[in-house]
């Protein structure tokens, strides 16, 4: 993306009276965190890809046409319509009686594009990219093609249709309103999501360019998946492990989100669970010993994906620690029981909890209750917060004012890995679905899976989170493998979605260099192997 602005931005200031180039840009992503982690790509920012001296994507010479760029970054949630004037409880009902209760007052799309995107106000010509492009498209006309889905799969569906209808008539808002000349669609699985009309996994047809993961693994850019050699576990468990969330009784964990089930008692977790976690963490602590004798300076990190709210916070308890109420005669008292794996427990020597926790719980009920970010790590944290504060204060000073838990609890979600960060020292992340896209910490080294894999799409999309490299350095004119150690997910990928019938080779024609001209030959790199 910074690439296609610099492209983009610095033929528009070398040719300003050409129609094929603009410097004014609409990035849309498919939530917050996404939506934060794009700052990147303003020029004002701080820390702006442009400027990087270890990218140095455009020459010195060159940075004063790329400054000129308008960049805004959005959600695409941003496009919902919002009331324009706040209405009386009272006033509603008296509207309501006279039969108006669907007078509410709702914005333009001129207004809504003023709130999301001033910033483009001047601009003629704009080029939108879109950031997790797969959310974004038109249901297919016509025929459904998916067939009939029930339950969670009927939901899902619906909620996918919802959004990609927010997000593309935003755009299309946009449209109205300004020659957009180009939308540039990036994403990872660029194929319909349930719910378009489309069989699942259907290719986008205007795809350019498909990358695939397998060719990313084999080129070593990210790492690669593997399943733990765990010796020190029973063997006849390991097969158990790999699919662990099919193994586990459904009576044996909540079936609904906290809301629903109130509290569960980490001591009762199941035992398939506890034994594939202990098993788990012991192998996890053997690579934390490496990365602290290697003095790496921040720690490895261990992630859960968990089927419900619920059973995220029992994982979480389990992991890290929690709080008992005990009788004492006529008296209860509430007192702090350790985490059952040492190096995650967030309850110190004496029986405290840690100034700065070690294990994090993030879903959308830890967000809205501030479970995850307590009073202590907030006074330990103190500096981390004020230079957070003092950068969103550079971009918006009002936001700065107004920064909420949640806001800091996802930058440290955002700065997992980064010493000197809010997120600096957490090494363990329990979490529901908020970690299939949009979070990609580099240190992470194990990834557990305790909920239902539908799809590959989603194994990959979850497997995915841990893939990211630490060291980019090649030595000897090779990069060092890295691996991510994956228990619990499925993942499978060297298979193909659909089977494919076998077909004769196709004809080959064999390049070769002139002799005359061997000098000039392009030496194209050979795959050393792979494993898997």
């Amino acid at each position: 993306m910074a690439m296609l602005i610099a492209w983009q931005a610095i033929n528009a200031a070398r040719r300003p009276n050409s129609t094929r180039f603009t410097n004014c840009f609409l990035i849309i992503a498919p939530g917050i965190t996404i939506r934060d982690r794009l700052r990147v790509l303003e020029p004002e920012s701080k820390e702006n890809y442009f400027t990087d001296p270890k990218r140095r994507f455009v020459p010195p010479e060159l940075i004063g046409d790329l400054r000129k760029a308008r960049v805004v970054v959005t959600n695409f949630h941003a496009f919902q319509l919002r009331e324009t004037a706040d209405i009386a409880a009272g006033t509603r009902k008296l509207l309501a009686s006279r039969g108006e209760e669907a007078k509410k007052f709702p914005e333009t799309e001129g207004q809504m594009l003023e709130r999301v995107a001033s910033k483009l106000a001047g601009c003629k010509r704009v080029v939108v990219l879109n950031d997790e492009a797969h959310h974004c498209y038109r249901m297919k006309p016509g025929k459904n093609e998916e067939g009939k889905l029930t339950g969670e799969d009927a939901d899902e569906a619906q909620k996918n249709s919802d959004q990609a209808r927010i997000w593309i008539s935003g755009i299309e808002a946009l449209a109205k309103k300004k020659d957009v000349i180009g939308v540039f669609d990036l994403s990872a699985t660029p194929f319909f999501l349930r719910g378009s009309g489309y069989p699942e996994g259907t290719l986008f047809p205007w795809v350019v360019s498909d990358f695939s993961l397998m060719d990313a693994i084999e080129c070593g850019i990210v790492k690669t998946p593997r399943l733990p050699v765990l010796d020190n576990s029973v063997s006849g468990d390991m097969p158990k492990f790999r699919e662990l969330y099919k193994h586990i009784d459904p009576k044996n964990l909540p079936k609904k989100g906290r809301k629903t089930c109130g509290v569960q008692d980490p001591e009762n977790i199941p035992e398939i669970l506890r034994a594939a976690l202990d098993a788990f963490y012991r192998h996890y602590d053997e690579t934390f010993q490496k990365w602290e004798a290697a003095n790496i300076g921040r720690p490895p990190v261990f992630i859960v994906v968990a089927n419900n709210t619920s059973t995220s916070k029992l994982i979480y308890d389990f992991i890290s620690g929690y709080e008992r109420e005990q009788k004492i005669g006529e008296k209860v008292e509430r007192r702090l029981v350790s985490g059952k794996l040492p190096l995650f427990d967030n309850v110190d020597d004496y029986g405290r909890w840690r100034d700065r926790p070690r294990t994090l719980l993030v879903d959308s009920e830890a967000l809205e209750a501030g479970d995850s970010l307590p009073e202590d790590f907030k006074k330990a944290a103190a500096k981390e917060i004020e230079d957070f504060r003092k950068e969103v204060e550079r971009r918006d000073y009002a936001a700065a004012q107004k920064l909420t838990d949640a806001q800091i609890l996802r930058e440290v979600m955002n700065t997992v890995g980064q010493p000197g960060k809010l997120g600096g020292d957490i090494r363990c992340v329990v979490s529901v679905s908020m970690l299939t896209e949009g979070w990609d910490a580099n240190t992470v080294t194990h990834i557990l899976g305790v909920r239902a894999f539908g799809t590959q799409l989603l194994c990959e999309q979850v497997v995915g989170r841990g893939l990211r490299r630490v060291n980019y350095v090649p030595e000897n004119g090779m990069l060092k493998p890295e691996y991510a150690d994956v228990l619990g997910i499925p993942f499978d990928f060297t298979r193909r979605p659909n089977g494919q019938p076998p077909e004769p080779p196709p004809q080959m024609t064999r390049i070769r260099a002139l002799p005359e001209r061997a000098d000039c030959e392009i030496r194209w790199p050979n795959v050393a192997g792979y494993r898997v």
